[in-house]
Parts: C-alpha cells; sequence; structure tokens
C-alpha cells in the first residue's frame, strides 16, 4: 500500500505539468485527441482534463471502438470518470468520486499500477483504484464488453488486478457477474439493488444517520430465485446474477443450469444485442437491448406506479391506479409531505433517559391505509389495533404500525413512513413523525439564532415606534411652551426649564417598562 500512495504523490507532482500542457493545445486538437485514443495505458501514463469537449473527453478506447473510458460532464457542471457506449453516449460505469468536482476543474487521470483521478488545482485525488485494491498492475485496458481492467502481465497469462465489473455504479451489462459484494445505486443514491442469498431486492437507503442510530433501508420490491433447474445449498458458496444474452437474467450459485430465470420481453426470441440492465432515478429496474438506433424497453419491474417509493414519497399515500397522493397528516396534494421529514430521520426515536419512548415524536392515526410492501415486512398476530400500536409505540426502532382487523396481522415499520396505499376501513395505521421542536432543541443552534435576529429586531421597531411617539409629545409641548414665551414677550425661544429636559431617559426606561405590562 506504501508503494501505491507513493506513486499517487507522484501523480500530484505531475499535476503541474499536465496544466501546462493543456493550456498550449490549440482549439483544433481536441479532434485530433478524440481520433486518437489509446487502446492501452502503461505506467507513467497521464493525460490532463481537457474543457474544450462539451461532454465527454476519451482517453482509452476497446478494440471495436464501441466504448470508451474517459473525463464525463454530469449534470452539466460535475465532472466523473465513465466508461461510455459512444453509439448512443449512455454511461455504463461511473467512478463516482467521494468529493465531486466541477466540469472546470483542472483535474488529470493517470495510471503508475493503478488508475488515479487527481483534481491538480487542489492537489487532492478524487477517486483511485487503490482504494479497492491495493496491487499494482502493468497496464490499464477496456475490453469490447465494457469491462475496465487493470492487468498484470508477468505470467503467461494476463492477471486482472483489478475491473470495473466488481464495482458497478447503477448499471450491469451482458455478460457481467453481480455479487452480494456488489450495489447498484440510483445517481443521487437513494435507491439501491442488492443480492441476497436466493433473492435480489430494491430498497429505499436511509439518510445519514445524525446520533449514531441507523434507520434500516426499506425493500419495496424482492425477487426470489425458483429453484427450477438448480438447487441453491446452503454454505455451498455465494451466487450472484447476470444478464444473459438471450434476454434473461439468471442467478447462480456455479456456473450450470441457473437457479432462477427472470424472462425479459425478447427472451429465446433470437434478439442478439448489447443488453442492459439499469436501475433508474425513480427506484424502478429496467432492462434494455441496443437495437441499433436506440436502447430498446426490455423488462420493467415495477408497473404500478404506487409501488414505487418516488411516486408520492415519505408521509404520503398513493391512491391505485391513479398514482395519485395525499399528505398522511392531511388531505393536501402529497407533494410537499416530505417537509416533515427531518434532516436527521436517522436518529433515535427513543429518550435520552432510560431510553424511553416519547416526546421526541408526535404520533399520526389513520384509518384506511396500509403498507402496499406489506409481504416483505415483519408482521404478528395481535388481539387488538391498541395492542399492535403498543407494539410500536415502545419499540424505539418502529416507525409505524399498521393492523388489519379482518386478519388480526399487525406489520411493524422500521423506516419513517413511505409506500402506503388507500385501503379499506378495516386497515388501521398509526406512524410516528419525528418532533420538529425537539429537533431544534437537539441541533438548533441555528434555529435559536434565527429566533433571536428576529426578537432582536421586531424589539428595535417597537422601540423605534414608541421613541417617535415620544419625541411627538416633545415637540408638541416644546411648541406650546414656545407660543407662551413669546405671549410673554420672551425672547429667548430655546427650551424652558422643567421636568421635559429628561424625555431621553423616559424613552428609555418608562417606555421600556411599558412593553411588560
Amino acid at each position: 500500500m506504501e508503494a501505491v500512495m507513493g506513486r499517487i504523490h507522484l501523480v500530484l507532482v505531475q499535476c503541474v505539468a499536465a496544466a501546462a500542457l493543456i493550456s498550449s493545445l490549440a482549439a483544433g486538437v481536441a479532434g485530433e485527441a478524440a481520433a486518437a485514443v489509446a487502446q492501452e495505458l502503461r505506467q507513467g501514463f497521464s493525460v490532463a482534463h481537457d474543457q474544450s469537449y462539451s461532454q465527454f473527453q476519451p482517453v482509452l478506447a476497446d478494440p471495436t471502438g464501441v466504448f470508451a473510458l474517459g473525463f464525463l460532464r454530469v449534470n452539466s457542471t460535475m465532472l466523473d470518470l465513465a466508461v461510455i457506449h459512444l453509439p448512443s453516449a449512455f454511461p455504463l460505469w461511473r467512478a463516482i468520486p467521494d468529493r465531486p468536482a466541477p466540469w472546470s476543474t483542472a483535474a488529470s487521470l493517470s495510471f503508475d499500477g493503478g488508475l488515479v483521478l487527481t483534481d491538480c488545482a487542489a492537489n487532492k485525488v478524487l477517486w483511485s483504484t487503490a482504494a479497492t485494491s491495493a496491487s499494482a498492475g502493468d497496464r490499464a485496458v477496456l475490453l469490447n464488453t465494457s469491462n475496465l481492467q487493470i492487468q498484470g502481465t508477468g505470467g503467461s497469462s494476463p492477471d486482472v488486478v483489478w475491473q470495473s465489473f466488481d464495482y458497478p455504479s447503477e448499471t450491469i451489462v451482458q455478460g457481467q457477474n453481480f455479487t452480494s459484494a456488489a450495489t447498484l445505486y440510483t445517481i443521487d443514491r437513494r435507491f439501491a439493488m442488492r443480492l441476497g442469498s436466493t433473492y435480489f431486492g430494491l430498497y429505499i437507503e436511509p439518510p445519514p444517520p445524525s446520533s449514531g442510530v441507523v434507520v434500516a433501508a426499506a425493500m419495496y420490491f424482492k425477487h426470489t430465485a425458483m429453484e427450477a433447474k438448480a438447487q441453491i445449498v446452503a454454505g455451498g458458496g455465494p451466487t450472484y446474477a447476470r444478464v444473459e444474452p438471450d434476454g434473461f437474467l439468471a442467478m447462480y450459485q456455479r456456473e450450470g443450469p441457473p437457479a432462477d430465470v427472470l424472462s425479459f420481453d425478447t427472451f429465446n426470441r433470437g434478439v442478439r444485442a448489447l443488453r442492459r440492465m439499469t436501475l433508474e432515478p425513480n427506484g424502478n429496474l429496467r432492462a434494455y437491448y441496443w437495437d441499433g438506433a436506440r436502447w430498446a424497453l426490455d423488462y420493467t419491474a415495477i408497473n404500478d406506479p404506487c409501488q414505487l417509493p418516488a411516486t408520492c414519497g415519505a408521509y404520503s399515500i398513493c391512491a391505485e391506479p391513479s398514482g395519485r397522493c395525499q399528505c398522511l397528516a392531511n388531505a393536501t396534494d402529497g407533494s410537499g409531505c416530505a417537509a416533515v421529514v427531518p434532516a436527521s430521520a436517522g436518529s433515535s426515536l427513543c429518550g435520552t433517559t432510560g431510553g424511553e419512548v416519547g416526546g421526541l415524536y408526535w404520533a399520526v392515526r389513520r384509518q384506511g391505509v396500509e403498507p402496499v410492501n406489506k409481504e416483505l415486512l415483519w408482521s404478528e398476530q395481535t388481539a387488538s389495533a391498541t395492542d399492535c400500536e403498543a407494539r410500536c409505540e415502545r419499540n424505539c426502532s418502529c416507525w409505524g404500525a399498521v393492523y388489519s382487523n379482518g386478519t388480526g396481522f399487525c406489520y411493524i415499520m422500521d423506516y419513517p413512513a413511505q409506500l402506503l396505499v388507500a385501503g379499506d376501513d378495516r386497515k388501521m395505521g398509526y406512524f410516528k413523525v419525528r418532533s420538529m421542536e425537539e429537533e431544534g432543541r437537539r441541533g438548533g443552534g441555528r434555529t435559536n439564532g434565527v429566533k433571536a435576529v428576529l426578537l432582536v429586531v421586531g424589539l428595535t421597531a417597537v422601540v423605534a415606534a414608541a421613541a417617535f411617539g415620544a419625541y411627538r409629545v416633545w415637540d408638541r409641548r416644546r411648541r406650546t411652551a414656545a407660543d407662551a414665551r413669546r405671549q410673554m414677550g420672551a425672547a429667548d425661544d430655546g427650551l424652558s426649564p422643567g421636568p421635559y429636559k429628561n424625555l431621553g431617559s423616559f424613552s428609555s426606561v418608562e417606555l421600556t417598562n411599558s412593553f411588560r405590562r
């Protein structure tokens, strides 16, 4: 690892030279660079990010010219490293740095046994294969499957040191093994796909915890292996899934007949094309194939909009089949329901004294609702809705419970209320919503500061108004005294001696006291 870190340090030094190189490039060099993309990166390679490219700057190409690795412009402003399907410009793999940099960053990509994406201006490594592999390779290549590999060439056959197929972003492609060690995430990391021993599931990802307590990821879709052609044996090794050329997602424990076949629309129809499966921003899982002009839809995991967590969001109720939303706490449109969820929704619902529940949330009770994913929730039979509610009320990790009067089952939710649909009146729901007042006390330095500022501003305005009123009184009495002196033939038009000279102290003491009445 020390050797790898030494190479990263060398890359940072090389950034100065890289920045000087890019500043000397003429405007027409960009097109020449695109035509001369390398098919192999050797140790010592380094290339600077060229901002003259509008969307994608290729660095490494596969032998067929269909795929390329390079700098990708994301959301118009951000920089990422990606493997692109060139005919469609679709990113099949992205590095997704922990600290994203803007497209304008003076960045570089280098290879010295490992790939390193560096922000030269800030002198920081944005992303590196060294984070997941301490071994160094001799070359980096992009295969005709879109798999980016770092290989060692010391033996009779290339030794794979690192490959992008082991670290997918939101997409897996045909021939890529998806294992339990990997996770597909949507771009915003709100939703995820994971593989279990006999199934794969789609999950709502919890927010980062604010007090060390983690909210469970909520599963909203589950596909279990049928095990018709092969059995999954406990202890027989890990399972993995793979998109196959004949149009299906297969699940294996070992090569041979699959333990499960999830067929696509073109299953066994002789369609030979590049296939991909992507977890999309709304949380749905879809499969596509490239028909030569576009990505044709071939499979959709969820067709009911109310079964998608992005349709209505948190603390909302979805009406099937229309997909219309309303807030759990009232009958307004569901677009603003998530506003009641605090940023620290990951913190505990327990009090600090003896782990008691109470004071940190307010309860919402709603009849005629049920979780659309109830089959995936923990449940037990209880005697009544009151008993079901009590099971959740006393449980620090419980965010909601729904009781079915028809079956007697109590469904427990260990995440903030989501994926609720309108049901019949035999369903009774009990839900916890974090207390916003408690949030203000826990992390409310900013809130208290705002309140203090508003109080000061308010008092200042009142004092100013009172002072102005006092001035009017003083001015009226001054004019009256002056008129009296003129009538008496007085030559001096100044203030007459008397109690009115101390109006300043009156305004600061008497008026202030009057505010307290």
